[in-house]
Formats: C-alpha cells, structure tokens, sequence
C-alpha cells in the first residue's frame, strides 16, 4: 500500500480497497489487515495481510459511493452512510466491453484484469492494432508516449509487456521501478491510446506519430520518454 506525507492507515486497522468503476460504481478488490508501518515516503509504506473470511466477496461486491474530495483516503466512519451495495456479481467483474478505442482509459489493475481473464472482446481489438499510446502517472501527471507496432507485437502485447514487469523495456520506466518498485506502478499508472491503426499501416508513420505526441505533450522534458 501507498504512503505519501499523509498516513491513512496504523498497525493493527483494517483497509478496505475498492477500485472505481463508473457512475459512481465502486468494486471491492480486498480487505486487509496492516501488519506493519514502514517509515518511507512516496513508497509502499505498510504491509498488510488479507482477510481471507472476505475473498469470495472480492472482485463481486459492488457499491455506490459519489466521492466528492480530491484525496482517495476515508475512515469508514466518515462515509458507511453513503456506501450502497448494489450488486454481488456471480463471477469476479472482469472489465466492461470494449467501448472503442477512443474512450480506453484503464487503471492498472483494470488492464491486468482485461488480460490476465483474457476478456476476448478487447483482446481481439487490441490484438491486431498498431497505436500511439499514452501512460499516465496519476500520482503526479507524468506522461510517456510510446508506439504498438508489428516489431513488438501490436498493441496487445505492448501492454501485457506492462503488465508482467511494470515497464516494457522502456528505460525511465524500468529505473521508476527499480526505485520506486512495482507496486508503484500498479497504484498509480493509466493506460489510454493516443492514435489507433490497423495493421497494414507503415511504422514508419506511427513512429512519426509517436514522435509528433512526445513534443506536443513534452514528455522529453517533463515526463518519462527518454529519447
């Protein structure tokens, strides 16, 4: 778990973790005790143990909740009047349908669920596509541009390349895991396309294109694209 300058959570409390969906839809990913307080900062700053009497519900329960502050932290006092369950799923939710390419913008932990279940509508879209992509810092709004083409494999296997490791080879994104560590990356980073083409399209051009982003959005300076 995630510590920045403020502590949400103390040895021996429980976390709840739910993960936003849409609408104000919230899913329930895990329930855990904290084991243990690292003294860290901008880190994973705790160790916890899951409560396993609560797993059949994780990945089913869904509640409803308008969140209306910027920080994602409550105690469960200050908002058990405004959770509603609406719905315990028959099996673990494993993404909506593939909405088009335009409106991807996935979490991490949605992304994994996408592939990890092999979720064949957007496997199949994302299999044979070429794109510009963009990944998001949503910790402090870094960006890095990068490009799907037929040398790596296409868009599917670009980003299951992030998923296994985090990275993709790319080399600010290796050193941000090598330093921060993986789970960073899994609490903080989005996924969304930029530009899709289908594979008869030159790289050539979607390097072009992929260029054209990382000046326009200035990831070079400002962001996590090396070169």
């Amino acid at each position: 778990m995630w510590h920045n300058q403020r502590r949400y959570f103390h040895t021996g409390q429980i976390a709840i973790c739910l993960l936003y969906l849409y609408d104000d839809k919230w899913l329930l990913t895990t329930i855990k005790r904290i084991t243990k307080e690292i003294d860290v900062v901008d880190d994973v700053g705790f160790e916890a143990e899951e409560i396993e009497e609560y797993r059949k519900y994780y990945g089913r329960l869904v509640l409803k909740y308008h969140n209306t502050k910027r920080g994602m932290g409550r105690t469960y006092e200050s908002m058990m009047e405004e959770l509603e369950v609406i719905e315990i799923l028959s099996t673990a939710y494993d993404g909506d349908e593939f909405p088009g390419y335009e409106n991807i913008r996935l979490s991490f932990s949605q992304l994994e669920t996408i592939i990890r279940n092999k979720r064949s509508g957007w496997l199949d879209a994302l299999r044979n596509q070429k794109a510009v992509y963009l990944i998001t810092d949503t910790s402090n709004g870094k960006m890095y541009v990068g490009s799907a083409t037929a040398q790596y494999g296409m868009l599917l296997q670009r980003w299951t390349n992030y998923i296994d490791n985090g990275h993709g080879g790319n080399i600010e994104l290796k050193h941000l895991v090598d330093t921060k560590g993986f789970d960073y990356v899994k609490e903080n980073f989005q996924y969304s396309v930029l530009e899709n083409y289908n594979a008869r399209m030159d790289d050539n051009y979607i390097l072009g294109r992929e260029k054209w982003w990382k000046d326009t959005l200035c990831t070079r300076q400002f962001g996590y694209n090396k070169n």
